[in-house]
């Protein structure tokens, strides 16, 4: 995905920063705790198209 794209996205829900998970193909939320699908290199900023992230996941961050 295009960096300077990337420089202008936000979490549709709380505003906050995305991070990009390449191998995933998704823009994840840490604040919400959301994964938000990246298809053909366009993201899907839909709260109900997004998964939640496990505690795993979040723990990560």
């Amino acid at each position: 995905m295009d960096q300077k794209l990337m420089s202008i996205l936000a979490c549709p829900v709380c505003k906050g920063p995305l991070k990009h998970d390449r191998t995933a193909a998704e823009l994840l939320c840490f604040g919400d705790g959301l994964a938000f699908p990246v298809r053909d290199d366009i993201p899907v900023m839909l709260e109900e198209e997004a998964r939640k992230l496990s505690d795993e996941e979040k723990e990560k961050h």
